[in-house]
Order: structure tokens, then C-alpha cells, then sequence
């Protein structure tokens, strides 16, 4: 079969995909810092030469920003596009790596050998998985499995401001593939691979309490001046009830419990709560009641304090009446939570439990939906069986506890579905000194991109 001889010829050209792995990685490609600007530039001339040895017709487009990188190769039957991004985050502090973060290295871990550098992981590392696996199927078929398109940004890493100025620019152009291939997330575990169907939104707002027209003294007006900080604090404890439910209104509108078939997939993976909590110190789950810890983290919503302050926070002493208290509320959001709807309400709920006296001001953080995808698309099922057919047990569909925003900006700009497969572990390190990415990964990770490609396109 030609799957077996693809996977044959991964194994054996494995030397080779880490020379032009360890090519990619040791190009600085910083987005966040202009210094970096022509590192960027030359990261994305990397992938297009890359991509057109593969035969694709790549091509690099210039935004405002860093470039993008597009290209399309086959023809026919199932249309795939693989989004990646070549950029990275800064290194610093830079004095608490163990090795120079652009000069890659193989080094030996007591889990196994890993690939150290910045980017390894996230997203170089991740994405070659991909393109390696393109290669290897070429050099035994002579040709791609199919019909794809590939589209890398070098922004990612920087908030993305040129992405969706052009992808509405170029909607057309980029709204004919059937399926988005993104590989950007991790397996449950070592042992597990996954594919994320679920990606929360999220909600950010910041409000100031204000109340005096300054700080007083509190022997002269304790208790009958109006303090904003006790005012704050109690609309921060009416926001959830005992049960741990958020009490915004209407907030739960859009909520869906979770389909039976995902339910037994997710108690299948023997997630230990105790065991996940214990390694920041922690004992009881603080989630809804009748809740799993899974669901918790990947099928609820919630609404989380990030920030508080108020008065005098140095040392020492100061018995100040604070005029002005603030905090940072987030929010994070499933299915078809509308976040600008719940913005609306919060601020009304505030406004609502004021008392004489006081106002408030908000400033908003950002609004985003989360990002569900449906895997009634049989793509899903094929490539859930194809990752379990590479790795020791099957593969599930589970949610992601953060936020991807490209997936939700493909289905809203171009109307397109992601399918978000990636062989990150939890201690990889991204954004931190010292990333990592196994040896397994990249390998298994080039492996199961074949088989997925021989499921969708046979």
C-alpha cells in the first residue's frame, strides 16, 4: 500500500526533515519587534521556496505588516487549506535559557529526547509535521495526495492586525476550500491524540467604581461616606451564586450540555482532576455543581476575576477612604453565547446594584465568540481514526479551555469549518524560556498527517 510505503519513507527521511526543521528555527522571526522585521521576511521566503519544492504555486503577499504566505498545488475531489504562522515570541528574559533559543538542538530529557529552540512547538515545529508529510507522500506517489492550499501568516504571535483585512480582501479567493486544517493545539496526552472541536470566546471588561470626589479619611467619614471598594466588592460576589452559576442575565443563553457521544469520548480519558489541581497546589474543583472537571474547563462557560484594586496598596499603613475601585472581569464563552449581548447585560447589572453616590466607568477588552465546530463533516470521524491507527490509544474530540481566534475568523469571514489537530504537550513551554517540542511529536506527528491525508483522500 502506498500508506504503508509513505509512512516507510517518513522513517527513513526523518535526519533530513530535522536539518530543515533546525533551517526554519534558526530564523529569529520575532513579529512583536521591528528589529526582527527582515527576519520575518526571511522566514516567509523559507516556507514559499519550501512550499514551491513541493509544487505548490507559493507565493508571498505583502500587507501592512508581515507577509502572508499562500499557495495551492492538485486538483479534484476533497479541497483542504492547512493554515500555519511562521513567527515567534520574544525571548526574553533571555538569561534564563539553558541554550542559545535560535540555535536548535536535540537534547536528551527524562521523557525521552526533545527539540529545543524557540518555535519548536509553537508553531514551526507543528506545522512542518505537516509539509514533511507532504513531502514524504510526493516522494513515493510522485505526486500530492490531493487537492491543497496552504496559507501561513507571520503575525500570530503579535495579534494578528493584518489577517482580517486580508482575508476580507481576498474572500474569494480563500473561501473555496471545504476544510480547514490548523494544527496549533496539543494531544490530551502523551499517549492520546486529539482533535479540538470546541474553542471557548472570550469577554473582557474593565470597570471603575467611583464615589467621592477623593480619597478621604477614614476616622472623619468611615461609615458615612459611600466607600467604592466595599461597593465593588459586593458586585464581584453577586456574580455567581452559591452553586458557582454565573447570575449575569440571560448569560447561559446559547449553552448547550454536551452531546452524549462526546460525553462517554471525554470520560473515556481518565482525566484526574485531584492529580490536575494538585500541580498548582489546589484540592477541590470551584466550578458548577454536577459539573466534570472536564467539562469545566472545556464546555463551560465562565467569568473569572483578573484584577483587583483600590486605596493605598503599599507598605505599610494608610487609613484611606478610596474615591475609586477597579477591576478586570473576563469572561469565557461556549456555543452560541452571544459576547456583546452579555457585555450589554453585565454592564446593566452593575449599573443595576449602584448605590446613591457612585458611578462607574467600563472599558472594554476585546469580544470574541467561541468556536464550535461540527463533526457531522465525516472528514472528522476519518481523521479521528487515522490518529487512533498512530498512536498507542484511540483518539477524541475534546474542547480547548483558551481561544483560537483564526478558526473563529474563518468561519465568520470565509465561512469555512476548522479541523484543529496538533501533537503540542503540556510541558512545552510556549511563550516561555526554554520551548520545547518531542522528537516524538515532530515524528508521530509526521506520521499521522499522512495517515490522514491517505483517510481523507482515498
Amino acid at each position: 500500500m502506498s500508506l504503508e510505503k509513505t509512512l516507510s519513507q517518513i522513517d527513513t527521511d526523518l535526519p533530513d526533515s530535522l536539518d530543515r526543521l533546525f533551517e526554519l528555527l534558526r530564523i529569529p522571526s520575532i513579529s512583536t519587534d521591528p528589529a526582527f522585521a527582515g527576519d520575518c521576511d526571511r522566514a516567509a521566503d523559507w516556507v514559499v521556496d519550501t512550499l514551491t519544492d513541493l509544487g505548490f504555486d507559493a507565493a508571498k503577499r505583502p500587507t501592512a505588516g508581515h507577509p502572508m504566505v499562500t499557495g495551492s498545488a492538485g486538483d479534484g475531489g476533497i479541497h483542504l487549506m492547512f493554515y500555519g504562522h511562521y513567527d515567534v515570541q520574544p525571548v526574553d528574559p533571555l538569561d534564563l535559557w539553558n541554550e542559545p533559543p535560535f540555535e536548535p538542538k536535540i537534547q536528551d530529557t527524562p521523557n525521552g529526547k526533545v527539540i529545543r529552540a524557540r518555535g519548536a512547538n509553537d508553531d514551526k515545529g507543528q506545522f512542518m509535521t505537516f509539509i514533511e508529510a507532504l513531502r514524504a507522500w510526493k516522494a513515493v506517489n510522485g505526486s500530492l495526495p490531493g487537492r491543497i492550499s496552504v496559507f501561513f501568516e507571520g503575525e500570530e504571535e503579535s495579534g494578528s492586525p493584518s489577517l482580517v483585512p486580508f482575508l476580507n480582501a481576498h474572500r474569494e479567493e480563500l473561501s473555496q476550500p471545504d476544510l480547514v486544517l490548523i494544527c496549533d493545539t496539543g494531544m490530551f496526552d502523551p499517549q492520546t491524540p486529539a482533535i479540538t472541536t470546541m474553542l471557548r470566546g472570550l469577554l473582557g471588561e474593565e470597570l471603575t467604581i467611583i464615589g467621592p470626589d477623593r480619597d478621604l479619611h477614614s476616622g472623619m467619614f468611615g461609615g458615612i461616606a459611600i466607600n467604592p471598594a466595599r461597593v465593588l466588592a459586593r458586585i464581584i460576589a453577586a456574580l455567581h451564586d452559591d452553586n458557582s452559576r454565573v447570575t449575569v442575565p440571560g448569560f447561559y443563553d446559547g449553552v448547550a450540555d454536551l452531546p452524549e457521544s462526546i460525553r462517554s469520548q471525554w470520560d473515556g480519558l481518565g482525566f484526574d482532576q485531584a492529580a490536575f489541581l494538585g500541580e498548582v497546589g489546589l484540592s477541590q474543583p470551584a466550578g458548577e455543581a454536577g459539573r466534570t472537571g472536564l467539562e469545566m474547563v472545556w464546555a463551560r462557560p465562565t467569568c473569572e476575576v483578573n484584577g483587583v484594586w483600590s486605596g493605598y496598596t503599599g507598605d505599610g499603613f494608610k487609613t484611606v477612604l478610596p474615591s475609586r475601585a477597579s477591576a478586570k472581569i473576563s469572561f469565557r464563552l461556549v456555543g452560541t453565547q452571544d459576547p456583546l449581548a452579555i457585555r450589554e447585560s453585565f454592564r446593566q447589572m452593575v449599573q443595576d446594584l449602584l448605590p446613591p453616590d457612585c458611578t462607574v466607568e467600563f472599558k472594554d477588552h476585546g469580544a470574541a465568540a467561541a468556536s464550535v465546530m461540527s463533526t457531522a463533516n465525516p472528514i472528522f470521524e476519518k481523521a479521528r481514526a487515522a490518529l487512533s491507527d498512530e498512536w498507542p490509544r484511540p483518539a477524541a474530540f475534546i474542547g480547548g479551555g483558551g481561544s483560537i481566534p483564526i478558526a473563529g475568523h474563518f468561519k465568520d469571514i470565509l465561512g469555512l469549518d476548522s479541523m484543529l489537530i496538533g501533537f503540542g504537550r503540556d510541558d512545552d513551554g510556549l511563550h516561555s524560556p526554554n520551548e520545547k517540542y518531542d522528537l516524538e511529536s515532530f515524528h508521530k506527528g509526521i506520521r499521522s498527517w499522512a495517515r490522514v491525508l491517505d483517510a481523507v483522500y482515498s
